[in-house]
């Protein structure tokens, strides 16, 4: 009879910590236990509730004396599990053993359910009837129920069928020792690529740290890195029940490393579908992006970042989408370009003029609608243009098509004649800048009842809202185009697909949605 291996004694937290360590360098469950003095059966069990996997040792060789010794002892214990456990042996090859020999321990689960139905009856606890009759408490219980259990599975008394061979795998925790044994080779483990990753010494001492109580900006120090690089490595890379380890984080990091990966764009097609529409509907990828939070709130494969996309555009390696939406983005460049700083208007108007600073101060606050911020977006040689308005509150544009010139006579017609369509309650006041084409601004406000205010010289930022409108109009209106060319019709198409596109500083919400909202709770 081979003899039970490992002892009891009172373990510790520093005893448990050690054993980890152990299996996490790749000793087995039992050669741990054993160096450390504790209990094997106290260390499997460490093992199954921290869900880490652990080496499978060979199968045990049973002598004919052991098998004899489990017999006898069979006799005496009726129990095979019992006496499995006391001599160490597996209780699948002992259950093995009396089926081939011919003996079945077993009892009459019929009468004992009747037993124990009759216990209940008499109004004995569940938990005492159990008791009296020897039956396992989850039995009883299922009993008590109306639960039946059938071959791989239970009926409930309500027709539900749980099958246990069945269960997503989904739903199921993730475990630790999908990391430990994860097949990484060795090679990789041991490669270092570049001082720019942490490597398996520099783990070490972020767990040796953190088991003395040392912070992570104290750790950060020591390894010169960013505090943020240390949080993020513990985050990142802890196993999910016993926390950092240092030859897991080795693993897990090496594994995430491989490269190149799939586009996310390439193999979803819902994903995909979405962003080619809107994107045929000339939205920016950052729209489309957050957009998408709002239009799909609970399915998480609807998402895709902003540089994703111009990626799948751009990148030729990646290009998950068509090169043609390329012109179709709001700048239209063949190739990504680096921010550059915004031609600045020097043009003034030296007419009489309210300031931007005697605006009321409410106006900044942009919580009262019909506030407006205008300008024009010049063609082809200054010959011909098209009058922008631009409502502070919603962002709300109006565009005025300019038949021929942008004479100051022909902006205050287009002007007065666009603005006069809007509601009283949104003609409060119009922030133009210097430009002469405003020198006839005091008949606009008679007609208008609109209070004008003009910006400082070459400060376009005092009208951001038009500045950037103006810059989503180039994408329809590019520059060096001869604007004379589109109807009326064509800009105030132009003026409704902009006004019910989402928009980022209205919480993705569209500014005709916004606008009719804000009206709605003024009236």
């Amino acid at each position: 009879m081979s003899p039970k291996i490992g002892k009891s004694h009172r373990w510790d937290d520093e005893t448990r910590r050690m054993f980890f360590l152990l299996v996490d360098k790749g000793s087995s469950v039992r050669s741990a236990a054993l160096s450390l003095g504790i209990s094997v059966d106290l260390a499997y069990k460490w093992r199954s509730d921290t869900g880490i996997a652990a080496k499978r040792l060979p199968n045990l060789v049973y002598t004919d004396d052991d098998k004899a010794e489990f017999f006898r002892r069979l006799a005496v214990n009726r129990n095979v599990t019992v006496v499995a456990r006391e001599m160490g042996f597996v209780r699948v090859t002992c259950f093995k053993w009396v089926h081939e020999a011919g003996i079945f321990i077993s009892r009459d689960s019929n009468a004992r359910k009747k037993a124990f139905f009759a216990l209940r009856g008499q109004g004995v606890s569940r938990a005492e009837a159990a008791r009296q009759l020897n039956i396992n408490s989850r039995q009883s219980l299922d009993w008590d129920q109306g639960v039946r259990q059938i071959p791989g599975g239970r009926i409930y008394p309500d027709g539900r069928t749980v099958l246990y061979n069945q269960k997503s795998q989904e739903k199921m925790p993730p475990t630790t020792g999908a990391y430990l044994n994860s097949q990484v080779k060795i090679s990789d483990l041991e490669r270092s690529i570049s001082s720019r990753y942490l490597n398996l010494d520099q783990r070490e001492l972020i767990h040796d740290r953190r088991a003395e109580g040392a912070s992570i900006r104290q750790i950060a120090r020591e390894l010169k890195r960013s505090p943020s690089t240390i949080s993020r490595e513990i985050a990142r890379n802890s196993t999910d029940n016993i926390g950092y380890l240092p030859y897991s984080a080795q693993r897990i990091a090496t594994a995430r490393r491989p490269r190149p990966k799939q586009c996310k764009l390439l193999r979803e097609e819902p994903l995909r579908d979405y962003v080619t529409q809107r994107l045929a509907k000339r939205w920016s990828p950052e729209q489309i992006s957050r957009r998408m939070v709002k239009d799909f709130p609970n399915d998480e494969t609807m998402r895709v970042t902003t540089e994703t996309i111009y990626q799948a555009i751009y990148v030729h390696a990646r290009g998950a989408l068509k090169r043609e939406l390329v012109s179709l983005l709001r700048r239209g460049g063949v190739e990504r370009q680096p921010r550059k700083s915004p031609n600045q208007r020097t043009r003034r108007f030296v007419s009489a003029m309210a300031s931007i600073s005697e605006r009321d101060p409410d106006v900044e606050l942009r919580a009262i609608p019909g506030h407006w911020e205008g300008d024009l977006i010049v063609g082809s040689q200054h010959r011909s243009a098209i009058a922008t308005m631009v409502e502070r509150s919603s962002r709300f544009t109006l565009l005025t098509h300019l038949n021929g010139d942008h004479t100051a006579k022909t902006v205050r017609e287009g002007l007065v004649t666009t603005v006069q369509q809007l509601p009283r309650q949104l003609r409060q006041t119009l922030t133009w800048d210097q430009g002469t084409e405003m020198a006839e601004h005091a008949a606009f406000a008679i007609a208008t009842d609109m209070k004008i205010y003009f910006c400082d010289p070459a400060s376009p930022w005092q009208r951001g809202s038009n500045e950037n409108t103006n810059g989503l109009l180039r994408q329809y209106f590019p520059k060096g185009t001869d604007l004379s060319k589109y109807s009326a019709e064509q800009i105030e198409e132009v003026a409704n697909e902009l006004n019910n596109r989402p928009r980022k500083v209205l919480d993705w919400e569209s500014p005709a949605e916004l606008l009719r909202a804000l009206i709605g709770v003024e009236s």
